[in-house]
């Protein structure tokens, strides 16, 4: 599918707010999380993190993680997190160029 065709399903707009609204509930995911890992309650589990990042909110957990100081020190989500991210611009870019 090329993106024009792409864009005439699903108009620009609606994608600027699906990334949007994607974006601030992984920031969010983030916040909600470093609370309740302050108060030693139930946590947001490590997988619907990584899925919020897979489904287009990159850039929300990734700023979530760095602004509330929160699973900076795992490994897997400071170099998870930003792979993700480049991978997805990179097919974009990717399917941009080529369609």
């Amino acid at each position: 599918m090329t993106i024009k065709k792409f864009l005439e399903i699903i108009p620009l707009k609606y994608v600027i707010i699906y990334l949007l609204a994607i974006n601030l509930i992984g920031f969010l995911a983030m916040f909600i999380d470093k609370q309740k890992a302050k108060k030693g309650a139930w946590r947001i589990p490590e997988k619907s993190l990584f899925i919020l990042t897979l489904i287009g909110g990159g850039v929300g957990t990734i700023a979530g993680m760095y602004t509330f100081r929160h699973k900076t020190k795992k490994l897997y989500f400071t170099i998870g997190f930003p792979v993700i991210l480049i991978t997805e611009i990179a097919l974009v870019i990717y399917w941009i160029v080529n369609s």
